[in-house]
């Protein structure tokens, strides 16, 4: 019996050493997998929280026709959007009256969290038509709404659109501007304009022969020089000619 014991000895000591190398290896195996899940879970858990929204604000340099736009990647609405290159269209977003991009300070306001609304939509893209919106108001927006109009806010008018004009649930704001052609803007009336964002629309002709379009809530019309006039200065700011 103690010959068998003796015999048998190094046997289960081999049989022990490979057994704790296993249950080892199997411990770290655990531990690496559990940092791993550890890590994955905060980057996808960021990436839910963003909502795909990002604080980078790398500035990226976007080319339309002869305009190159130069704008930080927490800016742009759309995470493809967000590189170096050639576009036809350019998407941003803003919070006004700061005039700057996602970052956590501005998280509420982006995710629509309060009361107030303070984001707008800015659209890049090349002219399609000869003249902006304040220019097609007396050859164009002049003959499809009714008259007279009524009231609106910061010495603003606001037209209905007859039948036959294809605006339906929207109206025309439009607001004097001594020696220029005026303000206007489109909103959206009735409830899908309590539903929307942004219910109103105006573009303007910026850079080369390039069109911003940007949308914006109807509280801001009550502040529209200063609004118009923070648009103009941030196309003048963000762009550059190609040539």
């Amino acid at each position: 019996m103690k010959q068998a014991a003796l015999a048998n000895g190094p046997e289960l000591t081999v049989v022990d050493s490979r057994l704790m190398k296993r249950v080892f290896y199997g411990f770290a195996a655990l531990a690496l997998l559990s940092v791993a899940i550890s890590l994955g879970g905060k980057w996808f858990g960021h990436s839910i929280a963003m909502a795909g929204y990002t604080d980078d604000a790398t500035v990226h340099q976007v080319v339309i026709a002869n305009n190159v736009i130069a704008v930080p990647a927490n800016t742009i609405r759309f995470a493809q959007a967000r590189r170096d290159g050639i576009a036809s269209r350019l998407d941003l977003y803003l919070r006004y009256p700061q005039m700057d991009g996602y970052s956590e300070a501005a998280r509420d306001d982006f995710n629509h969290t309060g009361t107030a609304k303070s984001i707008i939509f800015l659209s890049f893209e090349q002219q399609m038509m000869s003249r902006d919106m304040s220019g097609r108001f007396a050859p164009i927006y002049s003959a499809l709404i009714t008259q007279p109009g009524i009231a609106g806010p910061g010495g603003t008018t606001v037209y209905g659109f007859n039948e036959k004009s294809g605006y339906l649930n929207e109206v025309l704001v439009v607001g004097k501007r001594p020696g220029k052609d005026p303000f206007v803007a489109r909103c959206l009336s009735g409830p899908s304009a309590e539903e929307s964002l942004a219910p109103c629309e105006r573009d303007i002709q910026v850079g080369d022969e390039l069109s911003l379009t940007y949308r914006f809530p109807r509280e801001f019309l009550g502040d529209w020089q200063a609004l118009d006039a923070a648009i103009a200065t941030e196309a003048g700011r963000v762009l550059k000619s190609g040539h």
